[in-house]
């Protein structure tokens, strides 16, 4: 089973989810199965959100915690990267690029 090392940068996340779909055989999981498996876990990511809030939500509906969720959602975005060759990290600081220059209000 691979380690992720302390303090990751995102590379390193993206690194160990690749072996991690490897050992557990994902490898050859499409972008488009990534992408509504994402889906998915965004939704339970809302369920979270809205029984830590104690808004009415089905029990019977398959989520964890907020915590578990955002990590599910951060392992299927490293999976989707890692299909295009993207790295995470040099995508966020050009977008912050774009951002810097945009008119916030």
């Amino acid at each position: 089973m691979p380690e992720l090392k302390q303090q990751p940068t995102l590379e390193d996340f993206q690194k160990y989810v690749a072996l991690l779909e490897r050992e557990r055989g994902f490898e050859n999981q499409t972008v488009i199965e990534k992408c509504v498996l994402l889906g998915e876990e965004i939704g339970e990511l809302f369920k979270a959100i809205r029984k830590t809030n104690k808004l009415a939500v089905d029990e019977n509906s398959n989520f964890t915690s907020v915590e578990e969720e955002l990590a599910d959602i951060l392992i299927y975005l490293c999976s989707i990267a890692n299909r295009y060759q993207i790295s995470l990290e040099e995508a966020f600081r050009e977008k912050e690029k774009i951002n810097q220059n945009r008119v916030w209000r």
